[in-house]
């Protein structure tokens, strides 16, 4: 082996320890060239950016809800408002258990146990950040209770609130409606960063319908907090620079409603179950919407235990339930005139041509008898003493002779058997029969075959037929135009709350009725003023000042036998006849078109029609009774 192969090389090792040193040392200072940069980029260069970022960690951004919008009546007074109010609200992620935090406030008398269920159900629906309400309308002992055990309840705090209130109480309430929670359902269908901080919603009635422009737009304000989440004026020297972003109030709106009218239309009908809508029929303006018994919608805005709304819901009296829009009722005699009215348009009676009465009618070749309210008849009757006198006889054979169809589409040009168009939600369309229709709601063959006598029926408002109180408003104040058409409205106008224009709404005009001749709209109007003078509601127009048209109904609840008769006194009082009662006035310039029901009333005459004129006095001679004022009586008569 050669000696060179195993000598060491020095020189070679040291040059590439050297190499190795530089290269180590160039590592190094590139790196810290690097990190020195990255410094100088953190603290100096980017300062601001990061400064804002930590105070980010300690500042928390709050909702602000806008006030929501003020609703007035046609005169100015005030049917809805904001109050201050206290409400305790829960922060998800900053309950460590929330269900000891529930138990706990329940134990504390806070909470409700049959609402615990719901409260969990609120809050697991809502975003962790957000605050969420889990009781309405503190009291001061509420609030003192909370107080004393604030500590056992991390995340859960009082928060100022502007809650709705409702000062007329029940007044207008199946107009108004209400507010409530916002529900998990509610958020289904919502933007929830819309609602962020607001802790109710329109459920029904205006407050539903309008409640975009009504609940604004929400702002926000920056809060600075510790550790815990609980909000404070500084850190230790750190004071933040807090930005707040006001919110857009909401819009306020002006009613057609008259509250003086309402107020007097609600006395007359007391504690009965009953119905009363009263339009201008100029423009659809709805005066006076009227839903009895009604319930006082402060119980919801300040929120319903379990408990409270179970004791409405299921009263027998149905007060939540709006009998305005969404009861469907026979119509009964009041549908009479629009009847005439087809009879003359088609040709089919002559205005003075007698009919004898005899107090029934029979179909050719049949033995059943329709009969009349009368037993003995009428006598010889022509159209006006029959729409006067409400003989049902003369309507049976009319309506024979018209035919199911002709009777469907002419009494559907009156807006029957269809949604007015009002604008608020829930209306019933109630039912105008056919063929067609009875195809579609019987499922046995057998049943959808439409027989003659059911048509006979049809033309005085019995058999399937039902009409909701505003469907036979509208149908009135078409009458009462002779032909000129609106859809029912509720709101007028709306304002800005910030540069208090106003803005007017339009209303919205339907198609006219224009089939009838000036001739017989002269026919069927005055046979609705003999109703008034010396027919069925002779006592309930005495001694008004101004001309009045009307007709009176009364609808059967159930069947009577062909060989029996109806024994009032025999029966249940929830069986027993519903009173209607249809009018217009001034005949000449009619400023009002009202329709009253009252179930199980008895007869038009004698319960409807002299509420009727209580009502027509208070609009049309500002005439209000006094708040203890016995209901009026009338005729008592069936009709």
């Amino acid at each position: 082996m050669s000696l060179r192969g195993i000598i060491k090389d020095f020189w070679r090792e040291q040059r590439l320890f050297e190499q190795r040193a530089i290269a180590a040392v160039v590592i190094i200072a590139t790196l810290s060239l690097l990190l020195v940069g990255r410094l100088v980029w953190l603290q100096v260069v980017r300062y601001d950016y990061y400064t804002d970022l930590s105070q980010g960690n300690r500042v928390r951004i709050e909702p602000l809800p806008a006030p929501r919008g003020i609703i007035y009546d046609r005169q100015g007074l005030i049917l809805a408002e904001n109050q201050p109010a206290y409400q305790l609200e829960l922060v998800p992620e900053q309950v460590p258990d929330l269900d000891a935090t529930l138990q706990g406030l329940v134990r504390i008398g806070l909470l409700d146990a049959d609402d615990v269920d719901d409260a969990k159900r609120t809050v697991r629906s809502r975003r962790p950040f957000d605050s969420v309400p889990i009781r309405l309308h503190l009291s001061e002992s509420d609030m003192a209770a909370f107080g004393v055990n604030r500590f056992e309840f991390p995340g859960v705090d009082i928060r100022t609130r502007l809650a709705r209130s409702y000062p007329q109480g029940e007044t207008a309430v199946h107009a108004l409606g209400y507010v409530g929670t916002v529900s998990a359902a509610d958020l289904a269908r919502i933007d929830r960063e819309a609602y962020a901080g607001t802790s109710t919603i329109g459920k029904v009635g205006i407050e539903a319908a309008y409640e975009d422009p009504l609940r604004g737009r929400n702002g926000s304000r920056e809060i600075m907090v510790n550790a815990r989440g609980r909000s404070v004026e500084k850190l230790g020297t750190l004071q933040a620079a807090l930005q707040t972003r006001p919110g857009e109030p909401g819009t306020d709106l002006f009613l057609t409603l008259d509250l003086e009218v309402q107020r007097v239309a609600e006395q007359a009908v007391r504690d009965q179950r009953a119905a009363i809508v009263a339009l201008d029929p100029n423009n659809g303006d709805v005066i006076a919407l009227v839903s009895r018994p009604g319930f006082d919608p402060n119980l919801f805005a300040r929120g319903l235990t379990r408990t409270e709304y179970a004791a409405l819901n299921e009263n027998p009296d149905r007060p939540l339930f709006n009998r305005a829009l969404r009861g469907t009722y026979p119509p009964g005699s009041t549908i009479k005139p629009v009847v005439a009215l087809a009879g003359l348009t088609h040709g089919i009676i002559e205005p003075d041509k007698p009919f004898f009465c005899i107090g029934y009618f029979s179909l050719p070749g049949s033995s059943h008898r329709f009969r009349d309210w009368r037993p003995k008849g009428h006598g010889a009757v022509d159209l006006r003493s029959a729409i006067s006198q409400s003989c049902d006889p003369y309507f049976y054979s009319l309506s024979n002779q018209l035919g199911v169809r002709r009777l469907n589409a002419f009494l559907g040009q009156f807006g029957l058997g269809k949604p007015t168009g009002i604008d608020i939600g829930g209306e019933k369309s109630g039912i105008l029969p056919s063929p067609e229709w009875k195809k579609t709601a019987f499922k046995q063959r057998s049943a959808q075959v439409w027989f003659p006598g059911e048509t006979v029926i049809f033309g005085i408002g019995q058999g399937y037929m039902t009409s909701t109180p505003l469907q036979l408003a509208h149908m009135t104040a078409i009458l009462a135009t002779r032909g000129k058409n609106f859809e029912p409205r509720l709101v007028r106008a709306m304002r800005n709350p910030r540069t208090q224009r106003m803005t007017e709404l339009t209303p919205a005009p339907l198609p006219p009725l224009q089939a009838a001749s000036a001739e017989h709209w002269d026919l069927i109007i005055d046979g609705m003023r003999a109703v008034m003078e010396g027919g069925t509601a002779t006592r309930s127009a005495a001694g008004a000042p101004y001309s009045i048209a009307g007709k009176t109904g009364t609808a059967q609840v159930f069947s009577v036998a062909q060989n029996a008769r109806y024994n009032e006194s025999a029966i249940a009082e929830r069986l027993r006849d519903h009173a209607w009662f249809v009018a217009f006035a001034p005949i000449e310039a009619p400023r009002i078109a009202i329709a009253v029901l009252v179930e199980n009333g008895r007869s038009g005459s004698g319960t409807a029609a002299p509420i009727a004129r209580t009502v027509m006095d208070a609009y049309l001679l500002r005439k209000f009774p006094p708040a203890d004022a016995a209901a009026p009586s009338g005729d008592v008569t069936e009709e």
